[in-house]
């Protein structure tokens, strides 16, 4: 799950313990959340910075929560089509688990991956929720781990 650290980094998430994730307004990356599970961990990667890259980990502790920022005229998020009887957007409640003290680079990943393998080192992505094969969750969380 991408976030610009301007707008929301892993430290906010590490002092807040718990967010909702929410002011997601791309039907793909709002299906790729509706299919987590509670207990389900992603990566936070920090996009649109200097040196962009996984920089730490939370666990999905809440989902199918309405994102009540669709219905706030006041909101960048407010969508006048969104119906409060069904609602187009929703969103997930996080859980800080980690921040690593190394980052693995987008450049490391692009190095490592092919964008067959991991989504977001296709050029041109611009999804900030994208599905991981559990292979390679697995041998980034390594990585992070040994770093």
């Amino acid at each position: 799950m991408k976030s610009e650290p301007d707008a929301y980094s892993i430290k906010d998430l590490k002092s807040e313990v718990e967010t909702l994730w929410d002011g997601i307004r791309n039907y793909q990356a709002r299906n790729f959340m509706r299919s987590m599970n509670i207990g389900d961990h992603a990566f936070f990667y920090h996009s649109n910075t200097k040196i962009p890259g996984i920089v730490g980990l939370m666990e999905i502790i809440e989902k199918n929560i309405i994102d009540p920022y669709q219905f706030d005229e006041s909101s960048k998020y407010f969508d006048k089509k969104s119906d409060i009887n069904n609602p187009r957007w929703d969103c997930v409640k996080t859980k800080f688990v980690c921040e690593f003290k190394n980052m693995i680079s987008l450049k490391e990943l692009s190095e490592t991956y092919t964008s067959e393998e991991l989504t977001l080192v296709r050029k041109g992505n611009r999804l900030s929720i994208m599905p991981i094969q559990k292979n390679i969750a697995i041998e980034l969380l390594s990585k992070l781990i040994k770093k």
